[in-house]
């Protein structure tokens, strides 16, 4: 257990927000079951026997039950209780599909604050029990993930739904489980519930993930700052396991609080606090080295003030994976030495398309839905992990399009010949990385390498620039961010008039092939 004296140094360093306070005392102990609920109605009955070797955690410690099922753990007046699912085991869900895998004992309920938090629960009881049913789990299983949703209000919580939700439902390709990468909602948490009650329609278990814009705003310190969270969905962190691979959720939103800030209205910074790394410490102590892990979180990990503690614990281990969303961008981002990292290779951190785009903006389609295309000119749209042991690939879902829509080729309709040759043309790869191979062939030529462009996508820029007069309910974009998957490349040809195809294929960092044509008259 971390003391208050290393947690003092911590923030003598500037590594976590002087406010954050040292771990309460424990003032009892509470116990429990993990058990087979064999019946389904989520108590403990006679016949359904205690699972041994299951992890419990109360958010600081976590350990393993007996041979009977028992648990047993410190707890404060203040303190959450959860299960970590194990392989072939599921908790039950609501009628939301949300997980539902803890016990929260707050005796006295949460502060008083504009969004309600949690209802006062009384005394601790006897026993706190974790039911659990068997599933059946494959090694090859595949996850769906959003990143930011993050509807204003109940119009932008139906864009949602026609662009992403309806045509998921019933169509998951087998996915085990969704996770939304925070961001849930923009700031009015009562928009939470009718979002998670539509996400729910995909059918699927559905995990959630805490953002900048889901907490408490009127919270006084980074403490209380997810009461609203903890009444909606449980835990700020927890971990799960799917299959052979292990998942984290992480809370790494730290708020200041109003009256720990300079404005009087309170901020944030990225970064999970020397009690939750001390949590995720223990956690991996089960996880053996050559079982994947996946780290999940809401703002990129190269971005937290004290994203060098969690190197030190991740870099240990051949098998990670880390992903976030945050930028309302995608990136591929493969974090080195001289980033701090100091593990044997690389560490690969994914920023997630996020569902809503550019903040549901933009010129609306034909639905009325903003196209709200991200500021690197990646369309809106979601991923889709893959696992298989402990190797993963990940792929591009564009929103209404089919699964091989992996590019966009911009070309003009038609051109004048003695342009043909000087023409530059750009390709936006949206799942493209560093390690992506992008080529070209014009005319039935010969395939040329293409070159990597760090600037803002030139469709997205004259987008913005057509979209600026929108009137409400419309909004006008953002403006660009340079785009880590665009490449370009000049025609370099010479040909006479008529009708040319432009081919490009792009095989990513996984192996995956994809290829797209654009057609070009020349005049």
């Amino acid at each position: 257990m971390i003391t208050s004296a290393a947690l003092l140094a911590l923030s003598i360093h500037g590594l976590i927000p002087a406010q954050v306070p040292a771990p309460e005392a424990y003032v009892g102990t509470a116990t429990g079951f993990v058990f087979d609920d064999r019946n389904g109605n989520g108590k403990k009955d006679g016949g359904e026997p205690g699972i041994p070797n299951v992890r419990v955690s109360n958010m600081r410690e976590v350990v393993a039950t007996d041979r009977s099922g028992k648990w047993t753990l410190g707890h404060t007046n203040d303190t959450t209780f959860f299960v970590v699912k194990p392989k072939g085991w599921m908790t039950p869900v609501d009628e939301d599909n949300v997980p539902r895998f803890y016990y929260i004992h707050k005796p006295d309920g949460s502060p008083k604050l504009r969004f309600e938090g949690v209802a006062p629960s009384g005394p601790l009881p006897a026993s706190i029990d974790f039911p659990l049913h068997q599933q059946k789990e494959s090694d090859k299983f595949s996850a769906i993930f959003f990143g930011d949703t993050q509807p204003r209000d109940l119009r932008e919580v139906n864009y949602l739904s026609r662009q992403i939700i309806d045509p998921l439902i019933g169509h998951t390709e087998g996915s085990s489980f969704g996770v939304t990468l925070g961001d849930i909602v923009f700031d009015d948490l009562s928009v939470t519930m009718p979002l998670v009650k539509t996400i729910g329609l995909i059918g699927i278990p559905w995990y959630y993930v805490l953002g900048n814009h889901d907490i408490n705003y009127d919270a006084k310190n980074d403490k209380y700052s997810d009461e609203f969270w903890e009444k909606t969905f449980g835990p700020s962190y927890y971990s799960f396991d799917s299959g052979p691979t292990h998942f984290v959720s992480l809370d790494n939103v730290l708020w200041t609080g109003a009256e720990n800030s300079t404005n009087n209205r309170g901020s944030y910074k990225g970064g999970l606090g020397a009690e939750q790394l001390e949590w995720l410490r223990q956690d991996l102590k089960f996880v053996p080295s050559n079982q994947l892990v996946v780290v999940m979180m809401h703002i990129p990990m190269t971005d937290m003030v004290d994203r060098e503690e969690l190197y030190r614990i991740l870099e240990k281990r051949p098998y990670c994976l880390s992903v976030s969303a945050h930028t309302h961008t995608q990136e591929h981002r493969f974090i080195t030495e001289k980033e701090g990292w100091k593990g044997s290779k690389p560490h690969h951190h994914v920023v997630s398309v996020t569902t809503c785009g550019s903040w549901w903006s933009g010129a609306p389609n034909e639905f009325g839905v903003p196209h709200s295309t991200m500021r690197d000119g990646g369309p809106i749209g979601y991923s889709i992990f893959s696992f298989d042991g402990n190797q993963y690939s990940i792929q591009y879902r564009v929103a209404g399009k089919l699964p091989n829509y992996q590019m966009n080729i911009y070309a003009p309709d038609e051109m004048k010949a003695e342009d043909v040759q000087s023409f530059e043309l750009y390709v936006n790869v949206f799942g493209g990385s560093e390690r992506s191979k992008v080529e070209m062939s014009f005319a039935g030529g010969l395939w040329l390498p293409m070159d990597k462009a760090l600037e803002p996508d030139p469709e997205f820029v004259k987008m913005s620039a057509r979209d600026k007069e929108l009137k409400p309910p419309y909004r006008a974009l953002p403006a660009a961010a340079n785009s880590t998957h665009l490449w370009k490349i000049k025609l370099g040809r010479t040909v006479p008039p008529g009708v040319y195809p432009i081919h490009v294929r792009t095989t990513d960092m996984f192996g995956q092939t994809y290829t797209s044509t654009r057609a070009l008259r020349v005049n």
